[in-house]
């Protein structure tokens, strides 16, 4: 099955992001074809969370957690990727319910 380019995965997310009323910006654009991808969920009260995409132990791609806690924390772990992968996108979503829409179809594998 062919991969989408992450430029246009992230145009398609954060369209379903604003589809639900979630904020979310691109913080760090990375390779228009082969970027990696991170998503930071922000609930607005000083704390975070920042996803990231793996394989999982059937070689499934899920996304799993890369950082939280205190929102400067999860910031100095998305700068250490960064520093890692200067391919890399990071995308904030601000919703204070928490919610970013990666469990939903499409999204979650």
């Amino acid at each position: 099955m062919a991969r989408l380019t992450a430029e246009f995965w992230v145009q398609a997310y954060l369209t379903r992001l604003r589809l639900a009323d979630i904020p979310a910006f691109v913080v760090a654009r990375g390779d228009a074809t082969a970027g990696a991808v991170l998503i930071k969920q922000s609930p607005l009260d000083g704390s975070a969370r920042a996803y990231t995409r793996q394989y999982d132990g059937t070689g499934a791609r899920v996304w799993s957690t890369l950082a939280e806690g205190d929102e400067a924390e999860v910031d100095a772990a998305i700068a250490r990727q960064r520093g890692y992968d200067p391919d890399l996108w990071v995308i904030e979503v601000e919703d204070r319910a928490g919610r970013h829409l990666l469990e939903e179809e499409g999204l979650r594998d």
